[in-house]
């Protein structure tokens, strides 16, 4: 029996038991589950077969679930609705608190007003110093329960403190040094105080070279440091060194994720997290993009029309229009999907500017040389017309270099402006290709119209 198979049988089991009113088998069978698989049995159920979790499960066990729960689930929002406020509110508190202040998020005022409200004072004063952080912003994804300690204590009084605040730490692998005035000038690993003698001060063992990330950095600048350096952790300063909170590798794989699907949604030109959405909602969502290309395509047509004329002299043009467009269009999406890859992962950005602009009208002389010379021969051979295939060469020559070098410039000026290098899309850079491609094509057959004539 595979694991998908017995995974299945023990969900049917639980379901049985939870309908038939079993509720201490159910609450023993599903507590020894892993709190994913918890998650997925709870979100398998109708709304009818989840109001009896809600009876069986105190918010503190149903909180351990709602944390692996992406909180971008579109049912998140239909969860809570369907829980008693005061049951849902409390499930909110028992949450690590950045996991709630996402869930809080995806909601509107009214209905975090009253969650908060129904809270203790301690717990909604927790979750409101993280709501007011921009989002996207490693203040949005920083988690407060964390473990922090003075230099001038010894490692005995360290793991006092360790013992009874890890029950509410989200990890405790590294333990924070702070000054008096709550500033961070050191860390120590768990393993270093397990190892070293009870009565070592702490400040002789830390290692005062701690890197942290700023309240106000970029999420994918934090995701960029977490991959340089394999932290499992990071701490999160203000301007002052305050230590305020740290961002976990857990939340930190989240950004990831989500940064991927919106850089692939850029490139696309569409939303990919929309694969089970309403298709009225999907239409209206892509509909936009396609106006604009459609648009900007308007203005190839009125370009291919200026030279109607050529065409009825020289009809033959009309069947390499599609070739020369689509291998440009084809070679920019490649150009561009590199160039954003490269402004994700370097680590300055304005480094080897007129570099990587050489190299890429170079890459793009090289491919447009290769395939030009290609269809110049297959032109010249198929037609019988080497003048033909020549013009068609150079044509692909330029049009691919061209548009290497717009999909490389496009995301590199968006990147230096502030906005999303990934929005320069792929469809945009076709369909801009689209444009300088029989511009390029239809000048250079001008040029040499007596002599395929």
């Amino acid at each position: 029996m595979d694991e998908n198979q017995e995974l299945e049988e023990r969900f049917a089991q639980l379901l049985w038991d939870l309908r038939e009113n079993n509720i201490q088998e159910f609450r023993n069978s599903f507590l020894e589950m892993h709190i994913y698989e918890q998650g997925q049995f709870y979100q398998s159920l109708n709304e009818e077969d989840r109001q009896l979790i809600y009876a069986y499960l105190s918010p503190k066990e149903l909180a351990d679930m709602f944390d692996v729960i992406e909180e971008d689930n579109e049912h998140m929002k239909e969860y809570l609705a369907e829980m008693r406020p005061s049951y849902a509110a409390e499930m909110l508190s028992e949450m690590y608190t950045d996991n709630a202040v996402d869930l809080l998020n995806t909601l509107d005022k009214k209905q975090v007003a009253k969650y908060l409200s129904l809270m203790t004072t301690d717990d909604a004063s927790e979750i409101k110093e993280l709501l007011h952080y921009e989002d996207e912003t490693a203040g949005a994804i920083m988690t407060t329960e964390f473990v922090s300690i003075v230099a001038n204590q010894t490692v005995r009084s360290a793991m006092y403190v360790l013992k009874n605040e890890a029950d509410v730490a989200e990890t405790i692998y590294y333990i924070y040094v702070v000054n008096q005035e709550g500033q961070l000038v050191g860390v120590i690993s768990l393993r270093d105080l397990i190892i070293n003698d009870d009565d070592t001060m702490i400040s002789d063992i830390m290692s005062e070279r701690v890197l942290s990330v700023h309240v106000g950095d970029d999420q994918e600048d934090v995701a960029q440091t977490f991959r340089d350096y394999d932290f499992l952790a990071l701490p999160v300063t203000d301007y002052d060194d305050h230590l305020l909170g740290i961002v976990t590798v857990d939340d930190i794989i989240d950004v990831i994720d989500d940064e991927a699907a919106s850089d692939y949604s850029g490139l696309a030109g569409v939303n990919v997290e929309e694969i089970d959405e309403n298709p009225v909602k999907s239409a209206a969502r892509r509909l936009p993009w396609l106006i604009t290309l459609l648009f900007l395509g308007m203005s190839t047509a009125s370009l291919i029309s200026h030279y109607e004329e050529l065409v009825s002299e020289a009809s033959i043009l009309a069947v390499f229009i599609s070739l020369i467009t689509g291998t440009a269009g084809n070679a920019g999406t490649q150009s561009l999907a590199v160039a954003v890859r490269r402004l994700a992962v370097s680590d300055d950005k304005n480094a080897g500017f007129l570099r990587l602009i050489l190299a890429e009208v170079l890459t793009g002389l090289v491919t447009g040389a290769v395939t030009g010379l290609t269809i110049f021969l297959i032109v010249g051979i198929w037609k019988h017309n080497f003048i033909l295939g020549f013009v068609i060469g150079i044509a692909m020559l330029f049009a691919i270099t061209v548009a290497n070098l717009a999909g490389s410039l496009i995301p590199m000026l968006m990147d230096r402006l502030g906005f999303d290098p990934a929005v320069a899309s792929g469809p945009f850079i076709t369909t801009l290709s689209d444009l300088t491609s029989v511009l390029i094509y239809f000048n250079i057959a001008s040029l040499f119209m007596g002599y395929f004539m």
